[in-house]
C-alpha cells in the first residue's frame, strides 16, 4: 500500500476533518436542546413536562438514519417555497446543515435524559438554601444547579458524544464528503474495500480515543471540589 492511500490520502484528511466539525456542531445543538428538554420535562408545568416528553420519545423512537434522511429530503419543499418568496428560487439545505440538524436533534434527545437524572440528583435542599438567601431563580440555577448537574452528566454525555462521532457516518447518504464518503469514493476508484474501510475504522477509532481523552480531562476538572470535600 502507497503511503498516500493510492492518492486518496488528503481527501481521508479532509473527510476527518469534515467528520470533527459535523460532530462538534451537532454537539452544541444537542447540548442546548438536551438542556432545553431537561428543564421542560422538570418544570412544575404540565404543557412544558408534555412538550419535553414528546421531544424525547418522538426522536428516540425513530432510527438516526432516518432522521438525516427526512431532514435533508423533507426540506425539499420548504426551502423551495422560502426561496421562491425571497427571490431565491435555488434555495437549499447543504448536506452538512442537514447533517448537524438531525444528529444535534437526536443527540439532543438522549442528552434530555441524561440533563433529567442529573437535576434529579441533585438534593432540593441546595435549592432551598438559595432561596433563603434571596437568590433569583436564574441564579439558583446558574450558581448552584448547573455546576453540580454538569459534573453528574458529564459521563453520560461523554457516551452519547463517543456514538455522535460514529453516527457521522450515516451523513454520508446525503453525500456529505466525510470519512466514510471519502473512503466509498477511494474504494470505488481503486477496488480495495478492505484497505480503504479498514483505514476508515482506524480513523474513527483514532478520534474515539482524542474524544475520550478530552472527556477524562472534563471530568477530572469539573469534579476538582467534589474530590476534595469527599
Amino acid at each position: 500500500m502507497n503511503i498516500d492511500l493510492y492518492g486518496f490520502g488528503p481527501a481521508l484528511a479532509a473527510g476527518a476533518l469534515m467528520t470533527v466539525k459535523l460532530a462538534l456542531c451537532a454537539l452544541c445543538l444537542g447540548l442546548l436542546l438536551g438542556l432545553l428538554g431537561a428543564l421542560a420535562k422538570t418544570s412544575p408545568y404540565k404543557p412544558l413536562q408534555w412538550l419535553g416528553g414528546a421531544y424525547s420519545t418522538l426522536v428516540r423512537g425513530v432510527p438516526e438514519l432516518l432522521w438525516v434522511l427526512l431532514m435533508y429530503y423533507g426540506s425539499v419543499n420548504l426551502m423551495s417555497a422560502l426561496g421562491e418568496a425571497f427571490g431565491n428560487p435555488e434555495l437549499a439545505l447543504n448536506p452538512f446543515a442537514a447533517g448537524v440538524i438531525a444528529l444535534g436533534l437526536c443527540f439532543g434527545a438522549y442528552a434530555t435524559e441524561v440533563f433529567r437524572g442529573a437535576i434529579l440528583a441533585i438534593p432540593k435542599g441546595h435549592r432551598e438554601a438559595g432561596v433563603a438567601l434571596g437568590m433569583s431563580k436564574v441564579r439558583i440555577f446558574a450558581r448552584l444547579i448547573m455546576p453540580q448537574m454538569w459534573r453528574i452528566a458529564l459521563p453520560g454525555l461523554g457516551n452519547l458524544f463517543m456514538i455522535l462521532m460514529k453516527d457521522t457516518a450515516l451523513v454520508s447518504v446525503i453525500s456529505l464528503e466525510e470519512i466514510m464518503r471519502q473512503a466509498q469514493n477511494a474504494v470505488l476508484f481503486s477496488k480495495l474495500p478492505f484497505t480503504f474501510y479498514l483505514v476508515a475504522a482506524f480513523m474513527y477509532l483514532g478520534l474515539t480515543v482524542l474524544a475520550m481523552t478530552g472527556m477524562h480531562f472534563l471530568e477530572k476538572r469539573a469534579a476538582r471540589g467534589f474530590v476534595r470535600t469527599t
